[in-house]
């Protein structure tokens, strides 16, 4: 390689001058960062026990997703359960609007973005983030299950991280259950052919992700798993939260 072509070596770096008006804005952008948890905590720690959805933006009301979407957060919500999702459009406006014709809370995250995300008008409680990473703890960190029908990216991206935080540790065990299982099919058999059979998670592992089809299905598998303990955390489980 051209030595004019390199990147430049860690003493030529050093010898640069630092922006102080861009490392002042980085700075600062603690304070905005700060506030956006500490709202998210002092609003959303007396909601529990909840249940966060996930699906799709783009599907319409009129899709087969959509009131599947709606009867779940409505059956979630009857049953006791706030109803947590991104609050945008498509499946995560179904869920608010299922729960909101019911007696607990529906609460929606909503993310700041240059496209597609909007507020839908079903929420009781309404919170606005401009960092994915911020919004993402409060999915997880008040949560006694994870529902997760058909979606994109951004739905896989909130399966994944629960999957990983619970594998980790990092996070309590609590149900995630995937919607129809048709549509999940062919990523399940994935991790069995290629992840579990080469060795990159265990059989354990594929333990933590159940199926249902209807929204019977969802709530009964989630009184299931807490059985007679109850939804209250454990304490091992709050010092596990606390350091989520």
């Amino acid at each position: 390689m051209d030595e004019d072509t390199r990147l430049p070596g860690q003493h030529q770096l050093r010898d640069r001058p630092i922006n102080d008006s861009l490392l002042s804005r980085e700075s600062w952008k603690v304070f905005q960062i700060m506030a956006e948890f500490v709202e998210g905590f002092e609003r959303l720690a007396q909601i529990r026990p909840s249940v966060s959805i996930f699906g799709s933006a783009r599907m319409a009301p009129d899709h087969p997703y959509y009131g599947l979407c709606e009867e779940i957060g409505y059956e979630l919500s009857r049953a006791g359960f706030s109803v947590v999702t991104g609050g945008g459009p498509g499946l995560m406006e179904a869920a608010n609007k299922g729960a909101y014709r019911a007696k607990s809370p529906s609460i929606g995250l909503n993310i700041q973005l240059p496209h597609e995300q909007h507020a839908n008008p079903y929420q009781d409680v309404g919170l606005s983030f401009r960092h994915f990473f911020s919004r993402k703890v409060m999915f997880v960190k008040y949560a006694s299950a994870y529902v997760i029908l058909p979606g994109g990216f951004g739905t896989l991206d909130e399966f994944f991280e629960i999957l990983t935080l619970i594998q980790t540790g990092k996070s309590r065990k609590i149900p995630i259950i995937l919607v129809r299982g048709e549509f999940w099919a062919g990523l399940l058999d994935w991790f069995r052919e290629r992840l579990l059979d080469e060795k990159m998670i265990n059989a354990a592992d594929m333990d933590l992700v159940s199926v249902a089809e209807e929204a019977g299905d969802v709530v009964e598998q989630i009184f299931a798993h807490y059985g007679e303990r109850g939804f209250e955390p454990s304490p091992e489980e709050r010092e596990i939260m606390l350091e989520l």
